[in-house]
């Protein structure tokens, strides 16, 4: 199939790169759209016990969400002149009513908490109208008004620290890829030594990031689209498009050289190359869909592109790349800059015995068990410090220090004395009335419950109408830590009034929730995704034994990079250097997300080497040759994926949202090991040791993969029956 493609692709290549560049021009065009069209949040459970608390808070008594929060201070008046109250006031009320909702200050209502202890400041809490978007538009038409004579305001509040996210991410995208894009591109040149065959892995990354762009908007059309989606389907997109542009142009290279004619390399390639890309691009797809299962706006987003710029970043390799080879043919190497970098190529023909790969293959082989078992050692040992992991949400700290929103929900904070509405909040539903004696009476009785919890400071009714109450439960702990899940059981163990409905909600609830949610959806994504790459690395490579010890390595390497996560994040360490604030827990979200993606790019790597060789093994019959041999031809290669792919990652985990940040580093980590001591040394010792046993298949599938089969190409014979052990 893949060697028909490259000869179609070859008798059709500029038809093919003449549409290829209409559609990356409409992408380009209508792609860029996405960033006013997603939200910043995204991580709660629309079936969980808080979300129907909010619905039902809504539905029953209105909004009254803190959208915008205003700051407003002053170095000389105090919230008792006339003046400040004057200027206050005045600048509420000229609000167009039809945009504010609701507007709530310490000139309305007495509530001490809303100022501050040095009477110097007051916060105006706004309600605004419609949904998250259109909150964003009136926050946006509003934000001048807000300004009050005589005093400085910051405005803080949901719809603020959203738009702050999006703008964030937004610069983050842009400092990224400047970034990024030079230094790929100086890479690719020493790599190839050509400006001609150093563009188009390039080329076709650009294609992969304007492509994800499109998807990721064409998704925000029918499903709500986290923001955050934008720098992981970026460094996807981006990173594996330079990966398969690698691994196409270098099989080309080689194949220009050997064969009669261009079409029949091109041909050869993808049969090769191609295939393995294919492979390669459904693996990581599949790893991702894993994201599909949670119900988690911002785990599905990640499902959703990541698998999008997976599928056309594959797609441009095994299209538009192919087109352009083939208009090239050997000037593939055009515009050669060896001699800057001095590089020599070596003959051909020393190519695989006396290569360095070659060596360490044999070196490590020499002694299996030892270099096995040593890294598998440091591998365990560098994952320990996830056992001791705890887990929240995230809040205002994702953001920089000196971001607005965070410093004005800092300042409140540090400076007001302690908030009423506390981090839980209880929505009471009575069979009667609320102001009826019976309902009233049963109410009260809630209260005085839930005020008697542990870790309780305090319960209020601060919002009722008709049978419904809003009870607001004020506490010290972290509204997102650990300790607050804590909390919300002891809350909902308390036993409702006769007949009513209880719906425990607020920031804490939600996060306790999301554990809840991930945690029974968890085992569900890993055996969807263990069972479906099981089948698919069987079709690749007819054995039963690689597709578990590739499983076995890619948790090896998971857990080495989790257990950086604790260290850095949780602990605290590098906060300084990677300039961010510790939280004493983890993001739980992030986890899950480096899980999908870090097990599909372990498997890209996984299946490159493990096609070549298998290829030699098919030839040879010898698993030690096979091994060696497939590690020199393609470690040089692999190495300088994983390295332009670190690039790609260390320039987006430089971003000022801690939680991009968070799975860069924890990326960037996993695919460094993974591609260093789990590919050049774990792979070759445990191959060693199992020798003939890595390639065996039951008989009866055995039998399948010779049918069925994702080989080489259609005409490459069948692997032996002899060389299948049986037992």
């Amino acid at each position: 199939m893949f060697e028909r493609l490259g000869r179609l692709v070859y008798r059709r290549r500029r038809w093919v790169v003449a549409l290829s560049l209409a559609l990356i021009a409409l992408a380009g065009v209508w792609g860029v759209g996405v960033f006013g069209q997603m939200t910043g949040g995204g991580f709660d459970d629309p079936g969980s016990e808080s979300s129907r608390a909010a619905r039902v808070a809504e539905r029953e008594l209105g909004r009254s969400a803190a959208d915008v929060v205003v700051l407003y201070s002053s170095t000389r008046l105090t919230v008792d002149d006339p003046r400040y109250a004057e200027a206050v006031t005045a600048t509420l009320d000229a609000l167009p009513e039809g945009d504010v909702l609701r507007t709530v200050s310490f000139f309305d209502t007495p509530d001490p908490s809303l100022v501050s202890e040095d009477r110097r400041s007051t916060c105006a809490v706004l309600t605004l109208r419609g949904d998250e978007d259109e909150r964003e538009d009136v926050l946006d038409a509003i934000e001048e008004d807000l300004a009050a004579p005589g005093l400085t305001a910051r405005l803080g509040g949901d719809v603020t620290l959203n738009r702050d996210m999006n703008e964030q991410v937004s610069e983050d995208l842009t400092l990224a890829e400047s970034i990024s894009l030079p230094v790929l591109a100086v890479l690719l040149l020493v790599i190839f030594g050509s400006v001609a065959a150093a563009s188009l892995p390039l080329a076709i990354g650009v294609t992969a990031i304007l492509g994800s762009f499109a998807a990721l908007r064409a998704f925000s059309l029918v499903t709500d689209v986290s923001i955050f989606a934008v720098n992981v389907v970026t460094v996807l997109g981006l990173g594996l498009a330079i990966d398969y542009g690698l691994f196409v142009v270098s099989r080309f290279r080689e194949e220009v050289r050997r064969q009669r004619s261009v079409e029949d390399a091109l041909a050869r390639t993808l049969a090769t190359a191609g295939r393995t890309v294919a492979v390669s691009g459904v693996t990581v797809a599949i790893s991702l869909s894993g994201l599909l299962l949670f119900p988690q706006v911002f785990l599905r987003s990640m499902g959703f592109g990541g698998m999008s710029a997976v599928l056309v970043a594959m797609l441009a390799a095994l299209t538009l790349l192919p087109a352009l080879l083939a208009m090239l043919g050997p000037r593939v190497d055009a515009l050669s800059v060896r001699r800057l970098f001095r590089r020599r190529r070596r003959p051909a023909h020393a190519a695989h015995r006396d290569g360095a790969w070659y060596r360490i293959a044999h070196g490590v082989m020499r002694r299996p068990v030892v270099y096995g078992v040593a890294v598998a050692a440091l591998l365990v040992t560098l994952a320990l410090p996830f056992t001791r992991a705890e887990f929240g949400g995230i809040d205002v700290r994702a953001m920089p220090e000196g971001a607005e929103s965070r410093v004005v929900a800092e300042t409140i904070a540090r400076d007001f004395p302690p908030s009423p509405a506390g981090p839980v909040e209880a929505i009471v539903t009575l069979p009667g009335a609320v102001d009826s004696p019976e309902g009233g009476a049963a109410l009260q009785s809630y209260v005085t419950a839930v005020g008697a919890v542990p870790g309780v400071d305090g319960a209020t009714v601060v919002d009722a109408a008709g049978s419904t109450a809003r009870v607001a439960i004020a506490s010290g702990v972290d509204p997102v830590g650990p300790e607050s899940r804590e909390l919300v059981a002891a809350v909902r163990s308390v036993s409702p009034p006769d007949d009513a409905e209880v719906l425990v909600g607020g920031p804490s609830a939600l996060y306790a929730d999301l554990l809840d949610s991930l945690g029974s959806l968890l085992p569900w994504m890993a055996v969807l995704v263990a069972v479906t790459l099981f089948v698919l690395l069987f079709l690749a490579f007819g054995s039963v034994v690689v597709p578990v010890k590739a499983m076995v390595m890619n948790v090896l390497s998971l857990g080495a990079s989790f257990g950086a996560l604790v260290w850095i994040f949780q602990d605290g360490h590098l906060s300084g250097i990677l300039g961010f604030t510790p939280t004493g827990f983890l993001e739980a979200t992030s986890p899950i997300l480096v899980l999908a993606i870090v097990f599909g790019l372990s498997m890209d790597y996984e299946v490159f080497l493990m096609s070549r060789i298998r290829e030699q093994y098919d030839l040879t019959g010898d698993n030690t040759a096979a091994v060696a041999t497939g590690l020199q031809r393609t470690g040089g290669i692999i190495t300088s994926a994983a390295l332009l792919l670190v690039v790609v990652i260390g320039a987006f985990a430089t971003s000022g949202v801690v939680l991009i940040k968070m799975v860069g580093i924890a990326m960037l980590i996993a695919i460094v090991v993974d591609a260093t001591v789990v590919r050049t040394v774990l792979v070759p010792a445990t191959m060693r040791l199992l020798g003939r046993a890595n390639w065996w298949a039951p008989g009866p599938l055995g039998r399948l993969y010779a049918r069925y089969g994702i080989r080489e190409s259609e005409g490459e014979p069948v692997p032996r029956p002899e060389r299948l052990v049986s037992t």
